[in-house]
């Protein structure tokens, strides 16, 4: 590139040095070297130049072959991008039915685990209802036959202190100084009697009404605990805990309710 500017300069001092021809705007320059210093910035020239040149001059068709290659690659681009979408549709239609089984299976799975709960719950609360009914007619049974017991010994304590009281009475009528005294007497002994037996007989229904209403209230605990079970399987909160009401045995077979029945 260097000679093509010492070239120039060259020819630019010819063209300034040279003679004018008279009447025009002309001049006469050397041909010869002229020519030669042309060809030498010819030769001077880069080969880019020349290939810029043929670029240049293609623009055109390369322009166009650049279109129609990104035409192409857009076209291809899309419907890749189209085969991927509907890929991705076929495999979230697949994964969606895929998941609704499942969901479906599980529903199923904890239908049937529910019913079964509820037919374990419903089996329990039958149990706990028999035994408690057979508790309670063998804590009646007992009740009666203390209560029975309670009477009749009330009754013969009764008879024999009238008894006791008659006889008394009667040793005691020939005395004529003491008749007062054994009136009163028998009185105070048959009032004791009567006393005694109303006693023991209000005792007696105390206890009964005591341990019938103990066993009312173990019968209300298991059904609220049933109650709350079948309450917790309706609402799915989880598996219901039925031993949270203090439903166990009853207490009346304790030391302090044997003591009250003797």
């Amino acid at each position: 590139m260097y000679r093509v500017f010492e070239a120039l300069d060259e020819l630019v001092a010819i063209v300034e040095e040279a003679r004018g021809v008279p009447m025009t705007a002309g001049c006469v320059v050397p041909r010869g070297d002229v020519l030669e210093l042309l060809d030498d910035v010819r030769d001077a020239i880069p080969g880019e130049l020349d290939d810029a040149q043929d670029v240049l001059d293609h623009r055109d068709k390369l322009v166009g072959d650049a279109r129609a290659t990104a035409e192409k690659t857009v076209t291809t681009a899309n419907a890749e991008a189209q085969d991927t979408v509907e890929n991705a549709r076929d495999s979230a239609d697949r994964i969606l039915a895929d998941a609704k089984a499942q969901a479906d299976r599980m529903v199923s799975e904890a239908s049937a685990h529910a019913d079964q709960l509820v037919a374990d719950a419903e089996a329990e609360a039958e149990r706990t209802v028999l035994e408690g009914q057979r508790e309670y007619e063998e804590l009646t049974v007992r009740a009666r036959t203390e209560a029975d017991r309670m009477i009749e010994s009330g009754t013969m304590s009764y008879e024999r202190s009238v008894a006791d009281g008659t006889a008394e009475q009667n040793r005691l009528v020939s005395q004529t100084e003491v008749v007062q005294t054994a009136h009163a007497e028998s009185a105070r002994v048959i009032d004791g009697a009567h006393a005694e037996s109303d006693r023991m007989r209000s005792e007696c229904d105390v206890y009964v009404d005591t341990k019938l209403a103990e066993f009312e209230e173990f019968l209300s605990g298991t059904i609220r605990s049933v109650g709350r079970g079948r309450q917790q399987l309706r609402t799915g909160s989880g598996v219901p805990e039925y031993g949270s009401e203090p439903y166990g045995e009853p207490s009346y077979g304790s030391q302090e309710g044997r003591r009250s029945r003797h």
